[in-house]
């Protein structure tokens, strides 16, 4: 059986700023990804075509000193960050009967 071989276009892009370099080689540290992981990751959310937004808990304001304080490394990090990825898809409703039938529980051993 052959297998049919798809054509990805390569794209460069230009003129990318020192700030957004920086930002772009910090996620990729951070997550542990590919520069080109990062760029493609962020394309796709940017033109809507990714489902949730991956960066959004690791878009810090500049100066943010929650950022300085280097209290979880990178694998912490990167799975706080899924944990948080997961809640964004979560829908309130479900969330709110978890916490019910959670607290309902707690009730029932005093």
């Amino acid at each position: 059986m052959r297998e049919e071989v798809t054509h990805v276009p390569d794209i460069v892009v230009r003129h990318i700023d020192e700030q957004m370099a920086e930002r772009i080689k910090a996620l990729a540290r951070e997550r542990r990804w590919s520069i080109n992981e990062v760029i493609l990751h962020a394309l796709r959310y940017g033109l809507g075509l990714s489902p949730g937004d991956v960066f959004s808990e690791l878009l810090l304001e500049p100066g943010d000193i929650a950022h300085l304080t280097g209290a979880w490394d990178a694998e912490e990090q990167a799975a706080f960050q899924e944990a948080l990825a997961a809640l964004a898809q979560a829908s309130p409703s479900s969330l709110a009967d978890a916490a019910t039938r959670q607290a309902s529980q707690r009730s029932e051993t005093f």
